[in-house]
């Protein structure tokens, strides 16, 4: 999904990226395996899907209004084919290598339009599920406990909303980071969550729902690297991510903490939470992310479950509970 937030910067309607995308990602199955992966697969898929959509465009209604607009971002004049006669429709500009600081920030302007303050929390945290992280539409549903027809639908209102509302696709300005801060950091904890202890699918822990949010949590201690919430939440994932070998027995039960073998937690995950925490801590301005993840950096390093520091851990939960009370 890495390559989708530079479709939507490019064609400006996330539901025209995804279409573009999912025709791109069957062209690859169809042709890498005959051809060989090319040597940049992200940008032989944002090409191939960026060419579909165009055809798209040219394909449907509105024929003259959608011709200028493909145009445009095909850059040449409306009504003038591109210079493939295999491919007419073929961009006459390179589009040009991805690199990876393209990407990152197309992920963060997706990450921040899903969230936008104009949507609702709970559809903000699925449309990151759906639109960065992967999940299908079915699994969303199950993690809200709501019927797939109204997730879906739910959705499809949230990206009308997006296009009729002119939502921009960009990063905010540095004095409004503050005031989109908190619900970008949430959804990127409930998209770790999800994976930490699934609600659908086969397994119990999703590791790969895990990889994105602990991902796009160091994607966003790029964008504010002394926001000490920020290094708290990236703190919290990866400590908790530390114990992820040990926690699902070989029939795939959980297993307790009091039960895991420690010598098998990730220790170089285990001291890079640590390092964050005390990083975070050290801006003295504490929130509930860096206590939760000083509480997390706590368990990691205690040698047994007998030996850990409960009376630093009750007195963590104290300060969490009057800096965020929560049942």
């Amino acid at each position: 999904m890495s390559v989708l937030g530079t479709l939507v910067r490019w064609l400006r309607d996330v539901d025209l990226a995804e279409d573009a995308l999912h025709d791109s990602v069957v062209a690859a199955w169809r042709s890498w395996p005959r051809d060989g992966e090319p040597s940049n697969p992200a940008g032989w898929l944002v090409r191939v899907a960026h060419n579909a959509a165009i055809d798209w465009l040219r394909r449907e209604g509105q024929r003259a209004q959608r011709e200028q607009m493909a145009a445009r971002w095909n850059g040449q004049p409306a009504g003038v084919a591109g210079a493939d006669p295999a491919h007419p429709y073929a961009p006459v500009r390179a589009i040009g290598e991805l690199d990876e600081v393209t990407i990152v920030d197309d992920q963060l302007r997706l990450l921040f339009l899903c969230c936008h303050p104009a949507l609702a929390p709970d559809t903000q945290v699925a449309l990151t599920l759906r639109s960065i992280a992967g999940l299908t539409t079915t699994e969303i549903a199950h993690g809200f406990l709501v019927p797939e027809p109204t997730m879906a639908q739910r959705m499809v209102r949230a990206k009308k909303k997006i296009r009729a509302a002119g939502i921009p696709f960009v990063l905010p300005e540095p004095e409004d980071l503050a005031e989109r801060r908190d619900q970008v950091l949430h959804t990127v904890y409930l998209v770790f969550n999800e994976g930490y202890a699934a609600t659908a699918g086969d397994e119990v822990v999703r590791r790969e729902l895990c990889a994105e949010a602990i991902r796009l949590a160091r994607v966003i201690v790029t964008l504010m690297p002394t926001e000490p919430e920020a290094l708290g939440l990236l703190a919290l994932l990866v400590l908790q991510d530390s114990r992820r070998e040990t926690r699902v027995d070989d029939e795939g039960d959980l297993v307790l903490l009091a039960e895991q073998d420690r010598a098998r937690w990730d220790h170089a995950q285990v001291d890079e939470g640590v390092a964050l925490v005390e990083r975070a801590l050290g801006v003295r301005r504490v929130g509930p992310y860096q206590l939760e993840a000083a509480i997390a950096a706590l368990h990691a390093t205690a040698p047994s479950w007998v030996a850990t520091d409960w009376a630093q851990i009750a007195a963590l939960y104290g300060v969490l509970m009057r800096v965020a009370p929560s049942p």
